[in-house]
């Protein structure tokens, strides 16, 4: 199909919610991806956090055409090796001893505010109120999209489920302020990734950790998009030496396969019992074979410590061009490959102009530029990436 076209059959079927850019996408292969007139681009977004393999990395490939060829679906009324190998693995990784498959990053957090809810609601009747930050980010379904303090994400969808509570990211007193023994659950994203790539203060997530001990609430790290070792460590948390009640997980879970998961202690996961949650697709066996599959990459390749060393590379790169760019770099921060740079001016039209020049990354929060990518990325390709932002910005300067 000629480009032209693919754009106007979207245009009349697909439902009018995507900002697209005008670039039809072919195939990739490793950090690189081609659209249908055969230009290469360098992938810095990695699918938004979810690529973490690059494209077409073989272990993934070989994996998910084996299990296709042997049992793709089937129901959780029944048990597959791919499904208990996948939660003993996640187990092991997290810390954590109860797992449930999921399929989307929303999904993940939906069961998690339902597992929040159901141990507060057996401790007390008034125990149901879930506390996030500002400027976070937990999904699009009506629960998750209230939980995102975003008042722009949850306009025209009123009214919204009650008892949610927000309060400024990394600000301990107001956190202090409003958790009382009407908490579930403190639900925090470790390092904030759509709200601007903000990272915690040093003792922020421990503090949260207190809170929720002193009124008998759970901590959920949403590490959707920090986890799967994007920030050096398997969890972000596991940096900040922080152990939440309850994590979810999803985007790089399965490399591009659909997936997402809730994992909990075994005092919160008590508080479910048979027929209390659910999932027809939820933990197929082709989906936790991709996942096994990412995983074992990561470790075997030695990508959490390659997310370590190439993003603070990256990091240090970007501070250059920020020296370089005083009136248009206002910071740059992140942790790992997870990195934003916050401009002066809307990022949008220096992520056109990086397209343009071969690059792919994404504008977050109206002016961030937002570097997510793969986690085999090198320190060839982040110069590969800095040089076409610095070509782009030159043409402010």
């Amino acid at each position: 199909m000629q480009k032209q076209q693919v754009v106007e059959l979207d245009k009349k079927y697909f439902m009018p919610v995507f900002s697209r850019y005008q670039l039809v996408l072919s195939h990739g292969d490793g950090s690189y991806v081609y659209d249908t007139d055969g230009k290469r681009y360098i992938d810095f977004l990695a699918g938004i956090a979810v690529n973490v393999l690059g494209h077409g990395h073989p272990g993934l490939v070989k994996a998910v055409c084996e299990q296709a060829g042997k049992l793709i679906h089937c129901s959780n009324l029944y048990y597959t090796e791919p499904q208990v190998q996948l939660i003993k693995k996640l187990a092991e990784l997290s810390g954590m001893d109860k797992v449930f498959i999921a399929n989307s990053g929303a999904e993940a957090n939906e069961g998690a505010m339902k597992l929040a809810r159901k141990y507060g609601k057996m401790q007390s009747p008034d125990k149901y109120e879930i506390v996030t930050a500002e400027h976070s980010f937990h999904g699009r379904t009506l629960a998750t999209l209230t939980a995102t303090g975003q008042p722009k994400y949850q306009e025209g969808y009123e009214p919204l489920p009650g008892g949610f509570r927000y309060v400024p990211f990394n600000d301990k007193a107001a956190l202090k302020a409003v958790v009382s023994a009407k908490t579930c659950a403190v639900m925090i994203e470790p390092v904030q990734g759509e709200g601007g790539i903000h990272v915690p203060i040093d003792d922020y997530l421990q503090y949260a950790r207190e809170l929720c001990d002193q009124y008998g609430a759970m901590l959920i790290f949403d590490e959707i998009q920090s986890g799967m070792g994007r920030t050096g460590s398997f969890l972000a948390c596991q940096g900040y030496g922080v152990k939440p009640d309850i994590i979810t997980l999803a985007k790089g879970l399965a490399g591009g396969v659909p997936i997402g998961a809730f994992l909990a202690t075994e005092k919160a996961a008590a508080a479910f019992a048979p027929g209390d949650h659910g999932s027809t697709f939820g933990g197929n066996p082709l989906a936790c074979a991709a996942a096994l599959a990412v995983l074992d990459a990561i470790e075997q390749e030695g990508l959490m410590e390659n997310a370590a060393a190439v993003g603070e590379y990256l990091i240090g790169k970007m501070k250059v061009l920020q020296q370089k760019y005083p009136a248009l770099i206002k910071e740059v921060r992140g942790k790992g490959l997870m990195v934003g740079a916050e401009l002066t001016r809307p990022g949008r039209e220096v992520v056109d102009l990086c397209m343009e020049q071969g690059a792919i990354i994404n504008c977050t929060a109206g002016n961030v530029l937002r570097f997510v990518p793969p986690l085999n990325a090198t320190r060839g390709q982040v110069d590969e990436v800095v040089t076409i932002v610095d070509a782009v910005l030159g043409k402010w300067q």
